[in-house]
């Protein structure tokens, strides 16, 4: 089944096109990588499907467990599973992470009709997630991403979504600035979710990252455009050769 069908999309922020006609299929229970070099418009796409305000859609469209994504606000494209892992984690003073998730996951509830979670319930949930990516428990009372390194903001974001158990997850270039220790836990956290019911699109600039989260699909991102499509064998070719195997396109 389509989770996500983006059609001849077209993006621009402050009048200057970024996104120039991305074509893309994911469907349920499919990793997809999207590989580029800086300027390509990979976070830039991770930003429109979470639905950034400051970028303007201003061709194409974006069906998302067959609704108009495009229609939805941004709080409601989170509650009906939509999960973006930031590149730069943000810092929120003064909000524990406990407290903060809390509420995420009650409004998610609400918005399905369910039944707040209670106080004991939520407890034993993130300390069973925090042990996937091996958080400590002193990071849960501690305001989110506050003082934070950045393993554990990246660790921190793997938390979220295994406590939020999105639809589909977008992680924008999680590996940024782990090292080899890092990006294996994270990649376990990540693999612990891998399931039918659930896609990933995972946007990084190496294939480091895609020796342990391995995709389904990999997706070249060059000049706004998807240029090339593959498997998994697609980014070892990238790592061999780089985006100058296209030519002017990677200029």
């Amino acid at each position: 089944m389509a989770l996500l069908e983006i059609e001849n999309l077209h993006a621009a922020i402050d009048g200057t096109e970024i996104l120039k006609g991305i074509n893309l299929t994911l469907n349920t229970g499919e990793v997809h990588a999207i590989m580029g070099p800086n300027g390509s418009g990979k976070s830039t796409l991770a930003k429109v499907l979470a639905g950034d305000e400051a970028y303007e859609v201003t061709q194409g469209s974006i069906r998302y467990n067959g609704q108009d994504l495009l229609d939805m606000d941004p709080e409601i494209r989170a509650r009906e599973g939509m999960f973006l892992g930031f590149q730069y984690p943000v810092e929120i003073p003064g909000v524990s992470n406990t407290y903060f998730l809390k509420a995420a996951v009650n409004a998610i509830r609400k918005h399905r009709g369910q039944d707040e979670m209670d106080a004991m319930e939520f407890l034993q949930l993130i300390r069973e997630r925090a042990k996937t990516v091996k958080l400590e428990d002193t990071l849960l009372q501690r305001p989110v991403n506050e003082g934070f390194s950045g393993g554990e903001k990246k660790r921190n974001e793997v938390f979220q979504m295994a406590v939020l158990e999105p639809v589909l997850a977008i992680l924008d270039e999680t590996d940024s600035g782990l090292d080899i220790d890092a990006l294996r836990t994270v990649a376990e956290g990540v693999n612990a979710m891998r399931s039918a019911e659930r896609g990933f699109l995972v946007i990084t600039h190496y294939q480091r990252l895609l020796n342990y989260i391995v995709p389904d699909h990999v997706h070249v991102l060059l000049g706004g455009k998807v240029v090339k499509s593959g498997g998994k064998e697609l980014a070892k070719e990238l790592e061999q050769s780089g985006y100058a195997m296209f030519g002017e396109q990677a200029a």
